[in-house]
């Protein structure tokens, strides 16, 4: 074990948490970091209780305890042991403790002190998965407030260790060169063929990798099918033997894939195989350049794994695993070309992953800002609060319930442990399936044909898939018998007669949490398919739209389609398990029919009759009525008549949709009072309007109903209010709203031009000797002079100067072509007219 290269920066290690509490070592795959730094700080005595160490995955887990055990000459359980969901090897002698990342969780949540542990350590850390983030900010923040002594170490192959240390109180780096031999890398020489699918691009190059190379190998693929699929493949290759290797694999099928053998082997891996795990004489790596990650996918309302590109970071993690024992060779089924358009490093779990798990153990631990590396996105976290609350997870104010706390106890989506909760050992199955592979891929979106496959798998059936389901419904079930007793889920906080008016209605009732008011496991009444499918997803309640088409409204308030002709398109009441698609309407890929009675035995407490006075986009007129609402669905619906001011507010919505209606005499007014706004006075564009719309437009908005009154409504009255009398006295003596002519007439001043501009009959103007000027600045207007068939003749802000220079010009031009109005030869000295000659003159 002193060979490792680890070894070497163990003394520095040892010294950095001894004196600081806290480091990060960051050391390549193959360095021995998980085997030897555990066993190496407690013989050294730098840890005064037992040492937790982390691991991503249950087969590294139960690896690196083993091995450690191993080292030691002892078996698991004793000095070194493991725990793992559903498994323990521990005893009262264990020292060290290698467990997954959720362990870690539950531990810390029940006992925060973290009584008797003296050190924990992350590893493999660069995964950053979203349970390790929350491990060490849990850590970082029981270090901060209860144990001062608990040491913290991270170690990692890849990651920029820079931040991590800074968040950890700027704690001491470590670095480990590591050994590797070289390994040559060949890249595709051109893309593969499109029709080819990735199974049999990998098959070949495994076929010709044996033919040009010697030594194990090890092949990086997506996922089990893809798995399955090159094995069937390369099934027959004289001396070859190929092993599997994935999570879901019982343990002993994982061992086998670690054992070596006789002739040389081929492992076939998901991205398990990246770290943590010794695979002896693997000299040989083939990439497909796919890897599987946890994405939340918010059709299914939890997060599914999805098939991406590998990162540069990945790549170069799987080819150091051809040269850990001897020089190796390393084929990517990519270009060198495509190596550039490459992601540097796989995005961090807590970015792209489902976050209701997380807000709830927030909510648990108490809702504390964490010390996060890559704090929670807002918009997810806010949004897998208000899932946690129509579960009854949360309260109103986002504290945690006692429901929630049952809750976050099951080693279960929050949606699948309401069920189990509330539903009782009955859910076990549905639950076990909900959070499986569909065992029937492409046998259309019936949910209750999978339940049958369960029980009875016939051959279409994915039998590795059946059996996983059985075994988790079984703890399941053992876990949801241990409910029985505990608190049920709060009553929502209102239920029967609902009223809601113009300043709530439009988007449906809420979803309340609670399940009918029905007790756990071993309640009289069993639950149905539909009615525990129901508990899981309050928000995916389908009600059939009309028309013949197969398309729902779902009670979340988003749509749902299914194809014409399938076994539930007729259904009028669904609950849609799993959506893909459109965010608006997406296909309904699995769902089970619903019965209203279903529907009303389990949600009564949350149907409810609302009165809804809105704005309807799609009519262009308020609409009232009386509903009786599930969320979003409406069950009935009736004509209701709206007192005058509800309206009023769903007309003022109109106007928020449509726009202010702004007549020539309202853009004037508004023009006028830019000019003049000082301060206290109210802002009069459009958005600020329309913000304190409902104090000055509300009332002005009676009897309003369709567009085409609020296309008539006349805004000035309104914004005249909206000034008030002394603001508008002020208003027309900086900025009055008219000139008056010669004649007496009123002309409206236009302000909404770079200067103020007035147009007026040439003769009205007769005799004015001195230019028009407005305002406190006396501003000079901008005449417009017109023709008596009023076309403009002449623009002018210096009347005097015109009549002196080029009005002589234009009444040459304007006796022929209006000889009956007058012209005198000095305009200054005649009366303004409007009026022709009499004929005959």
């Amino acid at each position: 074990m002193t060979t490792l290269p680890v070894s070497h920066v163990l003394p520095e290690l040892a010294q950095a948490l001894a004196l600081r509490g806290m480091a990060v070592l960051q050391a390549p795959p193959g360095a021995g970091k998980t085997t030897l730094v555990p066993l190496d700080l407690l013989a050294r005595g730098v840890v005064a209780g037992r040492i937790v160490m982390l691991e991503p995955r249950r087969l590294a887990a139960r690896a690196a305890a083993e091995r450690m055990a191993e080292t030691l000459g002892e078996p698991v359980g004793r000095t070194v042991g493991y725990r793992i969901r559903g498994e323990a090897r521990v005893s009262a002698a264990t020292r060290i403790e290698v467990v997954t990342e959720g362990i870690l969780t539950r531990m810390i949540q029940s006992d925060p002190e973290l009584a008797g542990v003296g050190l924990v350590i992350f590893d493999e850390f660069h995964e950053r998965s979203l349970n390790a983030d929350l491990g060490l900010a849990l850590c970082l923040e029981v270090r901060g407030a209860l144990r001062e002594d608990l040491k913290l170490l991270v170690m990692s192959a890849t990651l920029d260790a820079g931040p991590v240390a800074a968040l950890m109180g700027d704690a001491p780096m470590v670095t480990s060169a590591g050994r590797a031999y070289p390994v040559e890398t060949r890249w595709l020489p051109r893309p593969p063929d499109p029709s080819l699918r990735l199974e049999a691009v990998v098959a070949g190059a495994v076929k010709a990798a044996l033919t040009e190379t010697e030594g194990g190998m090890l092949v990086f693929l997506p996922g089990e099918g893809e798995i399955r699929r090159v094995e069937a493949l390369l099934a027959g290759l004289p001396g070859v033997t190929v092993r599997p290797l994935y999570g879901a694999m019982d343990f002993a099928a994982q061992r086998a894939a670690l054992a070596p053998v006789e002739g040389r082997k081929v492992v076939l891996a998901t991205s398990i195989a990246e770290t943590s795990l010794t695979l002896p004489d693997i000299r040989v790596v083939v990439d497909s350049g796919r890897a599987r990650r946890a994405r939340f996918d918010p059709n299914s309302g939890m997060s599914r794994l999805v098939t991406e590109r590998v990162t540069k970071a990945e790549a170069e993690q799987r080819r150091g695993r051809a040269g850990r024992v001897a020089e190796g060779v390393c084929y990517r089924l990519w270009t060198r070309g495509e190596e550039g358009g490459l992601a540097p490093y796989p995005p961090a779990e807590i970015e792209v992953a489902d976050l209701a798990g997380l807000a709830l153990e927030l909510a648990l631990w108490g809702g504390a800002d964490l010390p996060f590396l890559t704090p929670p996105p807002a918009g997810p976290l806010a949004e897998a609060r208000s899932l946690l609350m129509d579960l009854g997870a949360l309260d109103e104010k986002g504290l945690i319930t006692a429901h929630g706390r049952v809750l976050a106890g099951l080693p279960l989506h929050p949606r699948l442990g309401h069920m189990l909760a509330v539903a009782g050992p009955e859910a076990a199955e549905l639950a076990a399936l909900l959070a499986e592979r569909d065992p029937l891929r492409g046998a259309g979106p019936d949910l209750a044909l999978r339940m049958a496959a369960i029980r009875r798998p016939g051959p279409e059936a994915d039998r590795g898939v059946v059996e996983r389901i059985r075994a988790e419904a079984k703890r399941l079930a053992a876990a949801a018998k241990a409910l029985a007793g505990s608190p049920p889920p709060p009553s929502p906080p209102h239920g029967g007669e609902g009223r809601r008016d113009a300043e709530t209605s439009g988007k449906g009732a809420p979803l309340p949490p609670g399940g009918g008011g029905m007790g756990r496991g071993g309640h009289a009444r069993g639950h149905s398919l539909a009615e525990m499918a129901a508990l899981a997803y309050p928000d995916r309640i389908g009600l059939r739209r009309k028309g013949e088409a197969p398309r729902w409204v779902l009670s979340g308030g988003k749509g749902a389609a299914m194809a014409p002709g399938l076994p539930l398109s007729g259904a009028r009441l669904i609950v849609a398990t799993d959506l893909d698609g459109d965010a608006r309407e997406a296909t309904v890929r699995q769902a089970v029919a619903m019965s209203e009675a279903e529907l009303r035995g389990i949600y009564a407490d949350r149907i409810a009759w609302v009165e809804v006075c809105e704005w309807s986009r799609r009519e262009g007129r308020v609409v009232s009525r009386r509903q009786e609402r599930l969320g979003a669905l409406v069950l009935e619906d009736r004509h209701w008549d709206a007192p005058p001011e509800a309206v009023a507010r769903a007309a003022l919505d109109g106007v928020r949709a449509l726009g202010l209606p702004w007549s020539p005499a309202a853009r004037r007014l508004r023009a006028r009072a830019r000019l003049a706004r000082g301060a206290g006075w109210p802002g009069v564009e459009d958005a600020e309007l329309l913000a304190t719309a409902e104090d000055w437009l509300l009332p002005h908005l009676a009897g309003v109903r369709t567009e085409a009154d609020l296309r008539a409504v006349d805004l000035v009255p309104a914004l005249q209010g909206l000034l008030g009398w002394e603001r508008l006295t002020e208003l027309d003596r900086l900025v009055p709203g008219h000139f008056e002519t010669p004649l007496g007439r009123r002309i409206p001043i236009d302000y909404e031009g770079q200067v103020p501009a007035i147009e007026v009959r040439l003769q009205e103007m007769f005799g004015v000797t001195a230019h028009p000027v407005v305002g406190a600045a006396r501003q000079p207007l901008r005449i417009t002079l017109l023709s008596p068939a009023h076309r403009p003749v002449q623009v002018t802000t210096d009347l005097p100067r015109f009549w002196a220079s080029s009005y002589a010009d234009v009444r040459k031009d304007m006796r022929g072509a209006y000889p009956r109005h007058p012209w005198p030869e000095d305009p200054t000295q005649a009366e303004p007219t409007l009026r022709a000659k009499p004929r005959g003159t």
